[in-house]
């Protein structure tokens, strides 16, 4: 009587690609740069002013009281919906470490490296100081996300991690 040896199972699919960044905790930096962040204040300052200035003058019901502010609600709605929009510009941040691409945003980004099938940052020369170019990656299954990158040395770990990738995938 033989005995068979345990036969190992294998992996369906491509090879998961590996991407080790240049530092061991990673690189991390702001996903918008600060002109556009400076820009982004003064939306929101200009338009707080706009809403005050409008209140003041009874423009939402001719009332300046309370229930001339209560009129206006949409609108003090949508300031505030800009206000919690210009907060998260601020502190937005892109990371790439051992397990993947992060971004802090109104809804946290995060992608690992394992699924990637495409990467490509994509970026407007000349506007960089106020569009942060974008990392796009799609996975193997179709799935695809939008990383804001301002800070160019984590624009540098992107692109080498594009190289990295097509070189990989072969294509």
């Amino acid at each position: 009587m033989t005995t068979s040896e345990p036969s190992t199972p294998t992996a369906l699919g491509p090879t998961p690609f590996v991407f080790h960044p240049s530092t061991y905790d990673g690189i991390e930096g702001p996903a918008f740069s600060r002109a556009f962040q400076a820009i982004t204040w003064a939306t929101l300052l200009g338009s707080g002013y706009w809403l005050l200035t409008l209140w003041q003058q009874g423009k939402f019901g001719g009332d300046t009281g309370f229930n001339g502010l209560r009129a206006a609600g949409w609108f003090v709605l949508g300031w505030a919906l800009l206000a919690w929009t210009t907060w998260h510009v601020m502190h937005s941040r892109a990371r790439l470490d051992a397990t993947g691409i992060h971004q802090t945003w109104i809804w946290d980004k995060h992608m690992t490296y394992d699924e990637l099938a495409y990467a490509k940052l994509i970026r407007i020369r000349g506007l960089e100081w106020f569009m942060a170019p974008r990392f796009y990656v799609r996975t193997l299954m179709g799935k695809f996300a939008v990383f804001y990158v301002s800070s160019a040395h984590v624009q540098r770990e992107c692109e080498r991690l594009s190289a990295e990738l097509a070189a990989f995938r072969e294509f």
